[in-house]
C-alpha cells in the first residue's frame, strides 16, 4: 500500500505535462467512421498502435522525428497507461491520437516523437506543386 501512495504521488508531481485541451473541432463516431480507415480510426480514436515493418533509426517501427513543425498544432499529455509513464501526442483540433514523445532523441532537441503514420497525411513536392498523399490508403480517407 505504501508503494502505491508512493508512485501515485510521484505520477501527480511528474504529471506536470500540459492538461488536455479541449477539441475545437467535434466529430461523431458515424462522421470519423466515414472520414477514416479501419486502421486510422483504430489509432487515431482508440490510441492503438500501428505495427511497421519498416525500421527507422530510431529502431521503433514508427515515423520518428526531433522536432514539431507547429507547437500549437500538438497536445502534450502524460499517459500512464501499461504501467510506466509516457507523453501522449494528440490532435490539439481534434484530439486525435498521433502518438508519443520521448526524451531520447538526437540532438538539436534531444526529443523522439514517435507518430503513427496512420496518423500522418503526407505531402509530396513536385516542380514547385504540392499533391496529398496518404502511404497507406488511396480512398482519400486520410483527414480527420
Amino acid at each position: 500500500m505504501r508503494l502505491f501512495l508512493v508512485l501515485l504521488l510521484t505520477a501527480s508531481i511528474a504529471g506536470a505535462r500540459k492538461e488536455k485541451k479541449p477539441c475545437k473541432v467535434l466529430f461523431t463516431e458515424k462522421e470519423l467512421r466515414q472520414r477514416l480507415t479501419p486502421k486510422q480510426y483504430h489509432v487515431t480514436q482508440e490510441k492503438g498502435t500501428e505495427r511497421s515493418e519498416k525500421k527507422f533509426d530510431s529502431n521503433s517501427g514508427w515515423p520518428s522525428f526531433f522536432d514539431v513543425v507547429n507547437l500549437e498544432a500538438i497536445t502534450l499529455t502524460d499517459d500512464f497507461s501499461y504501467g510506466m509513464h509516457r507523453v501522449e501526442t494528440s490532435c490539439s483540433q481534434c484530439g486525435a491520437h498521433l502518438g508519443h514523445v520521448f526524451d531520447d532523441g538526437p540532438r538539436p532537441t534531444g526529443k523522439r516523437y514517435c507518430i503513427n503514420s496512420a496518423s500522418l497525411n503526407f505531402i509530396l513536392e513536385k516542380s514547385g506543386a504540392v499533391e496529398e498523399s496518404s502511404s497507406l490508403d488511396v480512398s482519400g480517407k486520410t483527414e480527420l
